[in-house]
């Protein structure tokens, strides 16, 4: 089971504190450093300083760390146009020596877009289908050929589809609770599948559909990484755990319903019932970026159990 350090920096971080986040990831052995994309904070916290865009802050990490993999959950297809967003990715992935992957989604959060004066369409979802096929389309072109792409709503014509990345495939992550069109899309498009903050039961749930989607499009169901993300607060005994609570906003038993926590013990239980149900790897949401105690028990008391 990899585990993987997920930051929500909208809810208020400097890039200096994602770096020294990102660099006790790496130093304490977690597989990925990956952050949300977006522009407003949400619920009762300022959110200063203010935002950090998603792509800026993982070229900055690139060039900071060795080892970790860096990427998002998920980059809003709404921010960016799909041939902007493939150099971009890239060349982060060409900065980072190959260590890059895209999470890309539809985008949802209609209050940001007006604030920062970004179109939000009514058709995301069709959109989100045209900018994957693009997406992946520009990076599998082969050099010296060129790519052209005829949709509803993007068109390419003759793009030399360059640069390309440093890997030879950057892998793609698709996730939702949608019963139908996510299914369809992770099973044509994705590399992994990841369930965001869902029960262990709907987990088990989305997985069988993303499953069934990809053998309908001719791939294998196991040719996906099937992952959760999932909040976390770990605390070595309860006084702990409900300190870590508070520090977030949040009440214990509400955590331990719909997260990862209380005692390493209990944590390391839960991970194993979510890895009966097929998951492979799970983001761990951070959202005290100051805690770094925090990591160094996860690191010490959870992942090495898991191991």
């Amino acid at each position: 089971m990899d585990l993987r350090i997920f930051t929500e920096p909208q809810q208020g971080a400097t890039y200096d504190t994602l770096l020294t986040v990102a660099k006790a990831t790496e130093d304490l052995g977690f597989d990925a450093f990956f952050r949300s994309d977006h522009y407003l904070s949400m619920g009762s916290v300022d959110g200063l300083p203010g935002p950090t865009d998603a792509w800026i802050t993982l070229a900055g990490l690139a060039r900071e760390t060795k080892r970790i993999r860096l990427g998002t959950l998920m980059t809003a297809g709404t921010f960016r146009l799909p041939g902007v967003l493939a150099i971009q990715v890239a060349q982060v992935d060409q900065m980072s020596g190959g260590r890059v992957e895209l999470g890309l989604g539809a985008g949802w959060f209609e209050q940001e877009h007006k604030a920062y004066g970004i179109p939000f369409p009514k058709e995301k979802v069709a959109r989100l289908e045209e900018q994957l096929a693009i997406v992946t389309g520009l990076w599998a072109t082969e050099v010296g050929k060129t790519f052209s792409y005829e949709g509803t709503y993007y068109q390419l014509t003759d793009s030399p589809a360059l640069p390309k990345p440093a890997q030879a495939k950057v892998p793609v992550l698709i996730g939702g609770h949608g019963a139908t069109r996510t299914p369809r899309l992770a099973g044509r498009y994705a590399d992994e599948f990841n369930m965001p903050f869902g029960t262990i039961e709907d987990t088990e749930r989305q997985f069988g559909r993303v499953r069934e989607a990809a053998e309908k499009a001719g791939r294998k169901g196991d040719d996906l990484v099937y992952s959760n993300a999932l909040v976390v607060c770990v605390g070595k005994d309860d006084a702990e755990v409900a300190r870590r609570a508070a520090a977030i906003g949040r009440e214990v038993e509400e955590l331990k319903a719909n997260g990862l926590a209380g005692s390493p013990a209990e944590v390391v239980d839960k991970i194993g019932r979510y890895r009966a149900v097929g998951s492979r790897r799970l983001y761990l949401q951070m959202l005290d970026l100051d805690d770094l105690d925090h990591l160094e028990l996860i690191s010490s008391q959870v992942q090495s159990q898991l191991s």
